[in-house]
């Protein structure tokens, strides 16, 4: 070699032979080089390259032909040849005034098949892995796929599934790459363990989780898949459980998951420390802010000295308070919680600290991770927008806003520093989920027999935030359709309006069959974050076909005999509704009124005004005992002239259990004893008043693991209906049109299954009159609203 000719200002030369590992991928021999602190090259020769040209090599090295180099930029240009995926070897030789790179092409992979895997499908696989086809063969590639393939087992349950992989060598330098997977048995949570709880039981801590033990249905539900992402959210959903319960120092000492391969199974235990459950000492609010009145905010507070700390109230105050002095011009005011703990009293005073926060204002709005949900469906969550104040609450509410929406599994709201040192980048990283479902049952409920329904629901249609339903069901006896259309931000205000329509053919009475169509525009808007107003207009069509005309009442004859009976009405409604789960209620009250005018055209004029009310509180909470009480009432009032027999209310088992349907209340009742009676019928006639009023006890099942979701109940219910509005013919025996108390106690089944709640119910009637139809066992679907 010559070297002094080849390495311009050299005061000396190096014979250098190294060896580095680029990437993890391979080893890479650097040749024997000279070198010094400089040198230049007049070309640089490519060798060893096939189906690569020169150039692409040329391209990807620093060094350039007449410009001086160094080691460094040898080492570069390897690396950079590396990362192209290309080449399984790189070699740089410097000869004379050429610079030598000779190289080894990779393998190109023809085509990536899957075997075995049926649980997961085969677009899903070529997502998840990074060889793919006409993509350069990679051996460490191929390993880190593997791993990725198993991942994705895992995350669906199936942690024994294992991947091989297969090289079939083709000509030309061409490989097919087979992924053969072992897709394995579903892996079970054995048990979820609780180490150090004493205020809650296991059963109620396991409640709270989103991760279940296997059961019977875990195979249908799915909650029983592991999953490190999701058992850490569920940590948190403990600690805040606890927190909110009043035990502000809980923390969770650890959490272990032990996987037994030998039965293909986790084992979960999580040990905590509760500490000491407080209670709220003095509340006060300091305004640092002038024009802030401390005294005129205290309606604002939800913490009160001698309740149980709540973390979640002192969080809601926050709100409160915010969002009262933004209203009132002050949209940098910040209001800061500061807790002053009493270890010995056990006690949190809490002083809500209203300072000027720094002045800082939303320069733009970044949206990330959403593959499917549209992006101003998402912006809409946020009460600011670019160029309003920063407000650190508004962000949090807007969070829980995307959160409560369910189109995400995750949901991130971070901040940066704008182009302005009092400009903010708010950037929300999401991730999309599913949101379609398909749904089939059936069912078997006393008033309609064995049923069967099927539904297609979603709830963020083309990612536009809208939700849309169709069901079609029916039994023996009966057929309905529905669908169903609601978008939630209508004309871009946070006012959810939709449609209904439905077809219902019923021929489960004794002596008619009816045909009904109905068709009803709804619009909603909330006033606070507990208070929804409603507005709605239906047109209703029925249609009665009389079948047997000799069991049936006068009454009943001349309301039967309306074709196409036509309802036209209007309905408002006001809903105050704090329940903290709407499937499991153990906190909270819900109350909703409304009013129904009949009269906008048709054949009905009347107006109904009903209520309805519960309230749910734990009884034993660490036993996961719930006490609730409810209570109804409507009144009917005609408007002009009469009304027809199926405008009144009708009351029976599914309010006051123990009764049939249509079970109790006024009715035309006359059978072969009657004096002066030449024929038999038993009609009930509704009525146009009722009360009702129930209180009812509900527990875990003994025995039953609590997350199977089977809970028994004792319950007592009470109500009466009377009145008539309906003008009956002359010649029906009328009975029961006074105010007779009705009353039943009993227990009850409830199950929160796949398929939707279920509940049995057996009552017996303490309180009843001699007409009343009674009906000690009922099944069907279980509601509470």
């Amino acid at each position: 070699m010559r070297a002094a000719s080849s390495f311009l200002g050299a005061a000396s030369a190096l014979a250098l032979s190294t060896t580095m590992v680029v990437s993890g991928a391979a080893v890479v021999t650097i040749g024997t080089v000279e070198m010094a602190q400089a040198a230049t090259v007049s070309r640089i020769v490519v060798k060893g390259n096939g189906r690569i040209s020169a150039s692409t090599v040329r391209g990807n090295i620093t060094i350039k032909p007449g410009k001086s180099f160094t080691n460094d930029d040898i080492n570069e240009s390897v690396k950079q040849l590396f990362q192209t995926g290309l080449f399984s070897d790189v070699q740089m030789q410097v000869s004379g005034n050429s610079l030598v790179v000779t190289v080894q092409e990779n393998q190109i992979v023809n085509a990536v098949v899957f075997n075995g895997n049926k649980k997961i499908k085969d677009e899903q696989l070529e997502q998840a892995v990074q060889t793919k086809a006409l993509s350069p063969y990679n051996k460490p590639q191929l390993e880190a796929d593997k791993r990725t393939i198993q991942q994705a087992y895992e995350s669906i349950g199936r942690k024994d599934a294992t991947v091989e992989t297969q090289v079939v060598p083709l000509d030309n330098g061409r490989v097919n790459i087979a992924f053969n997977i072992n897709e394995g048995d579903r892996t079970d949570i054995k048990s979820i363990n609780f180490v150090g709880n004493h205020a809650f039981t296991d059963g109620r801590l396991a409640d709270v989780l989103q991760t279940k033990r296997t059961n019977f249905l875990s195979w249908l539900t799915r909650k029983d898949v592991y999953n490190p992402t999701k058992l850490d959210a569920d940590q948190q959903r403990l600690r805040q459980f606890y927190y909110n319960h009043g035990f502000a120092d809980f923390r969770i000492v650890s959490s272990v998951a032990d996987f037994d391969p030998n039965a293909n199974a986790y084992t979960i235990t999580i040990t905590v420390d509760e500490g000491a459950r407080y209670k709220f000492g003095n509340v006060q609010i300091d305004s640092s802010v002038a024009g802030v009145n401390s005294s005129e905010l205290r309606g604002l507070l939800q913490t009160r000295k001698g309740d149980t700390y709540n973390a979640k109230d002192v969080e809601d105050t926050v709100e409160a308070i915010s969002d009262r002095i933004a209203s009132q011009g002050y949209p940098f005011a910040e209001v800061t919680p500061r807790g002053n703990r009493d270890f010995q009293n056990h006690t949190i005073g809490v002083s809500y600290l209203v300072d000027q926060g720094q002045r800082a204002y939303v320069e733009r709005i970044e949206i990330a991770g959403n593959t499917r949900t549209r992006d101003y469906v998402i912006r809409r969550a946020f009460d600011i927008s670019e160029g309003d104040a920063f407000n650190k609450v508004a962000v949090r509410e807007a969070k829980r806003r995307l959160e409560a929406l369910g189109y995400f599994s995750s949901v991130d709201i971070d901040t940066r520093q704008g182009s302005e040192p009092d400009r903010v980048i708010l950037v929300v990283n999401v991730q999309d989920k599913p949101t379609g479902e398909f749904s089939i049952g059936g069912g078997y409920s006393t008033d309609q027999g064995a049923t069967v329904n099927a539904s297609i629901t979603e709830r963020n249609f083309l990612g536009r935030g809208q939700f849309i339903r169709v069901s079609a069901g029916g039994g023996s006896d009966s057929r309905n359709y529905q669908v169903s259309f609601t978008e939630p931000y209508f004309l871009g205000y946070r006012l959810a309006a939709g449609f209904d329509a439905s077809h219902i053919d019923n021929s489960y009475f004794d002596n008619y069959d009816y045909s009904q169509d109905s068709f009803t525009l709804r619009a909603s808007a909330p006033i606070t974050d507990d208070i929804r107003a409603g507005l709605a207009y239906t047109f209703e069509r029925t249609d009665y076909d009389i079948t047997d005309s000799d069991d049936l009442s006068q009454t009943y004859k001349r309301d039967l005999s309306v074709d196409d009976r036509i309802t036209s009405s209007v309905t408002a409604s006001l809903t105050y509704d704090t329940i903290d789960d709407h499937n499991l209620p153990r906190e909270g009250f819900y109350a909703k009124a409304s009013a129904q005018f009949a009269g906008v055209g048709g054949d009905a004029d009347f107006l109904k005004i009903t209520g309805k009310a519960a309230y749910y509180h734990p009884i034993i909470e660490s036993a996961d005992v719930i006490g609730s009480l409810s209570a109804g009432a409507g009144q009917l009032i005609k408007t002009n002239g009469s009304v027809n027999t199926f405008d009144q209310f009708f009351l029976g088992g599914e309010t006051i259990r123990g009764f049939d349907t249509r079970g109790i209340g006024p009715r035309a009742y006359c059978d072969d004893d009657t004096s002066g009676c030449d024929h038999s019928y038993d009609d009930p006639l509704g009525g146009a008043t009722y009360l009702n009023a129930s209180a009812e006890v509900s527990f875990p099942m003994p025995v039953i693991p609590q997350d199977v979701g089977i809970r028994g109940a004792v319950f007592a219910d009470a109500g009466t209906l009377y009145g008539l509005d309906n003008n009956p013919a002359s010649d029906d025996r009328i009975v029961g049109d006074d105010f007779n108390i009705r009353a039943s106690v009993g227990a009850s089944i409830i199950w929160a299954s796949p398929f939707g709640p279920l509940r049995f119910d057996y009552a017996v009637p303490v309180a009843k009159e001699d007409y009343d139809d009674v009906q000690n066992f009922r099944f069907g679907a279980s509601t509470n609203f």
